[in-house]
């Protein structure tokens, strides 16, 4: 099959991933394979191809927000049937026999011995891939192959992130930074009923904001006097500068919530300006497949709308390269195959 790899990371102006032939990946016995229609490019993708997340293998497939049809399943794998259409996203597969994963409501996604496809484990950027069946979901039948891809990781991470920030209806939410993740965050918290400001450089991207909903659009440095203390806030961009912003934001008691895998140096911060008075920050480790599960009925409810650009599969180092450079306004999809 063909696929871009990776094998020595670089700067993605640089092209690090190369059309290659790799062989077709076989299913084992709890597997399927999936024939890939599109595949999300995300942030964690650029981290992986750069370096910032460090390559665990002598060459890998990047991608996880897989889209496509099941062309081949392992003996006990019948949970779908070969031509159903399923999603494979970042979470590939956990131990199923820890702590967190026997929690109850479960935390498998703090597992220590969590594998991710697309990191330590070949990913979407190729024609085809492979997953354990009990971590693939199903596609909602009201979006497109393109349309879809983009809900696997950001709209994910994004609902998860919500929820852990505590936001309730009727109150204010900040969004730092307004990518892919965050156009969907933005939907969700709308149809909750929040008030939403987004903190973003890009003018596309604030026009973009107030398209959907956004009550005040503008840079983190544009915030004043006149601009309302925030209950809860959601940091999407990997600029650690960015949490001293939203904790001076922030209302007392309120969380600020760091969604993304990787972020550069946070500053010192003056403890009273930004953490007394019972704020909280978190991170958010990467989603459980209940989080997708609610966040794909979720998704097909209100429904979401998702803002994408589509590159061809060998055209994934562009993408990459759109998506540093802040040129995409909403999210970056390969068509992979038809």
């Amino acid at each position: 099959m063909q696929a871009m790899v990776l094998h020595q990371p670089a700067p993605v102006d640089r092209r690090p991933l190369v059309a290659r032939e790799i062989p077709d990946p076989e299913p084992g016995d709890d597997e399927i394979v999936v024939r890939i229609r599109t595949c999300g490019v995300c942030r964690t993708d650029l981290h992986v191809a750069e370096g910032d997340l460090p390559l665990r293998a002598e060459r890998l497939v990047p991608g996880h927000q897989i889209v496509g049809t099941v062309a081949a399943a392992g003996s006990s794998a019948r949970r779908f049937s070969i031509g159903d259409r399923v999603g494979i996203s970042w979470l590939h597969q956990t131990c199923g026999a820890c702590t967190f994963c026997n929690e109850e409501p479960s935390r498998e996604n703090l597992c220590n011995s969590a594998v991710f496809t697309g990191w330590t484990v070949d990913g979407g950027y190729a024609e085809f891939a492979k997953a354990p069946e009990e971590f693939a979901y199903r596609i909602p039948d009201g979006f497109s192959d393109v349309e879809a891809a983009p809900l696997l990781c950001g709209g994910i991470i994004g609902y998860r992130a919500l929820r852990m920030s505590g936001i309730r209806r009727g109150q204010r939410l900040g969004l730092y930074g307004f990518g892919s993740a965050a156009h969907m965050a933005i939907q969700v918290a709308r149809h909750w009923g929040c008030e939403v400001y987004v903190f973003t450089r890009s003018e596309s991207n604030r026009r973009l904001a107030r398209k959907l909903g956004a009550a005040w659009a503008g840079g983190a440095e544009d915030a004043g006097t006149d601009t309302p203390k925030l209950h809860a806030s959601i940091i999407f961009a990997p600029a650690g500068p960015l949490v001293l912003s939203a904790l001076a934001q922030a209302e007392s008691g309120a969380a600020v919530v760091l969604a993304g895998i990787y972020m550069s140096e946070i500053p010192a911060m003056d403890y009273t300006r930004h953490l007394y008075d019972e704020k909280m920050l978190r991170s958010v480790a990467n989603a459980t497949r209940a989080d997708g599960d609610e966040f794909l009925a979720v998704a097909a409810e209100i429904p979401i709308q998702t803002a994408v650009e589509t590159f061809a599969l060998t055209q994934a180092n562009e993408a990459l390269l759109a998506l540093k450079t802040g040129r995409l306004c909403g999210s970056a999809v390969l068509v992979c195959g038809t």
